[in-house]
């Protein structure tokens, strides 16, 4: 696992420094969101959260730091990395995904110590994802198709024989955004193909059905603030999910 992350700094630096000498075509996203309740596809994680994104585009080529800690600071914290690379509707994309946060099983409690750097894929609280996804080239018809798998790390099952090893969860999501009378809509699909105990099932499941409202507040001509409202619901776990939120960039 180390040698995979030794690789991927390898290619992301040289593309980074060259950005910055040329100081062309680089765009930085920085914001943060307040929300009621996080809910990853379709997912409980935590009640209410602030949820700050830090991000580098150089042309198709995009680099974001994300993260998710909830108002009490005790509990769920979250801390995503994801190096993705965009053409022509098309993204695929790496991701470490990191939500241990104070709780997790193979923390250092007697030290203090969280063990982020810690990347045995025996032992390790990350959990690696590949992704993809393609939104189709149709104004009238913008459908988005995403598959992503994690392919090592924390993400683990046991076997007949007693052992852990790879579980490669996945999870499929049709998206399908729209607009009416000013309000951006925006309608999702996922599912969990097979057996997963992050999304848990037994067999192929659906467990995410959402639709998101977006719309601007607009305050002057130079600031305005996005707010949104999200109902989920989660056929597998049999639950649902109503979430606000504000976006301050």
């Amino acid at each position: 696992m180390k040698k995979f992350i030794i690789i991927l700094l390898s290619v992301i630096s040289p593309v980074v420094l060259k950005a910055q000498e040329e100081n062309k075509g680089v765009s930085f996203n920085v914001q943060g969101d307040l929300v009621s309740s996080y809910i990853w596809r379709g997912m409980y994680q935590s009640g209410a959260a602030v949820q700050p994104t830090l991000g580098l585009q150089v042309a198709g080529f995009s680099l974001t730091a994300w993260g998710s800690v909830d108002f009490t600071g005790q509990g769920h914290k979250e801390a995503d990395i994801t190096a993705a690379y965009s053409i022509a509707g098309l993204t695929i994309s790496v991701a470490d995904l990191w939500w241990a946060g104070q709780s997790g099983i193979y923390n250092d409690r007697e030290n203090g110590k969280n063990n982020y750097f810690n990347f045995d894929n025996h032992t390790t609280d990350h959990i690696f994802e590949a992704g993809l996804s393609y939104a189709l080239p149709v104004e009238k018809f913008p459908l988005s198709i995403s598959w992503y798998t994690m392919f090592a790390g924390g993400d683990r099952k046991t076997i007949s024989d007693g052992s852990r090893v790879n579980a490669y969860s996945s999870y499929m999501e049709f998206g399908y955004p729209f607009t009416v009378k000013g309000v951006q809509l925006n309608a999702a699909v996922g599912c969990s193909p097979w057996r997963s105990e992050q999304y848990k099932n037994d067999d192929f499941a659906v467990t995410n059905v959402s639709l998101k409202a977006t719309k601007e507040i607009h305050f002057n001509e130079r600031f305005s603030l996005p707010v949104y409202t999200q109902v989920i619901w989660n056929p597998n776990r049999e639950d649902v999910h109503f979430v606000f939120g504000i976006t301050i960039r």
